[in-house]
């Protein structure tokens, strides 16, 4: 005779109690086009979106306020030749966001405190070096107009943006990069990767100063950020696919 077994969960008696419709925003075409990061970025003044589009990519911005079903002739930001992969809000000005996208291009956006009628397709720089897609762009978080981009070439690169032109090029890493997150005053960044190992990597010496492998013995992408103390906090899986947490000291 056999016996079913419920897995014991200590949320297993726990409701969400959805908000109103008013409350949230409602009837936006998400897109399944993205990196393995966030789908949408927010600051202070909007929220932005990446969204299925044809014909190349595209992201909406809503301000904070704008609640409710989106209207289906709110403007897009467009520009990019292919779907849009990662969106990041620049920390030092909150109408200044930054795009990547398949097409191999990264772009600066400006943009304005009354959204128009119009789609908004004239960035304010295109950032072009990457030989293929760009799937992560992330903004120093201490020093203006710093950018950084990662893609399928498996090259980091950090820009200034105010003249378009790359500062600092690495390419420590041989294998597909999944996520990259700079410590609190951008002296240092880390990284995760498809070969399994864990980087801390200095951008002035151009190097990695730190590297572990395996933090995680699963297969499955992890992902890695800097806690405010200055330690590493990472997800990743066990060998039998359960999600693992983990904390090292860097």
């Amino acid at each position: 005779m056999s016996r079913s077994i419920v897995r014991q969960s200590k949320f297993r008696h726990v409701f969400g109690q959805p908000v109103k419709t008013e409350q949230g925003y409602d009837d936006i075409r998400v897109s399944k086009v993205t990196w393995d990061s966030s789908f949408c970025a927010v600051n202070p003044k909007f929220l932005a979106v990446i969204v299925e589009s044809s014909g190349g990519g595209a992201f909406l911005v809503l301000p904070l306020a704008k609640m409710g079903r989106l209207d289906k002739n709110h403007p897009l930001v467009t520009g990019h030749a292919g779907p849009v992969l990662d969106i990041d809000w620049c920390p030092h000005n909150d109408n200044i966001l930054a795009s990547c996208s398949e097409d191999c291009t990264a772009m600066v956006w400006q943009i304005p405190d009354q959204i128009g009628i119009r789609a908004i397709s004239e960035p304010i720089v295109v950032l072009e070096g990457h030989s293929k897609r760009v799937g992560i762009v992330t903004w120093h978080p201490t020093t203006r107009n710093i950018l950084l981009t990662a893609g399928s070439d498996n090259l980091i690169i950090i820009w200034n943006v105010g003249t378009g032109e790359p500062l600092i090029t690495m390419d420590d890493h041989p294998d597909l990069i999944y996520n990259v997150c700079w410590n609190r005053n951008g002296s240092l960044f880390c990284t995760t990767c498809k070969d399994r190992r864990l980087r801390v990597c200095d951008p002035r010496k151009r190097e990695v100063v730190a590297e572990r492998m395996a933090p995680h013995e699963g297969i499955r992408p992890m992902r890695a950020i800097f806690t405010r103390d200055g330690n590493l906090f990472t997800t990743g899986f066990t060998r039998m696919s359960q999600r693992e947490l983990g904390l090292w000291d860097r």
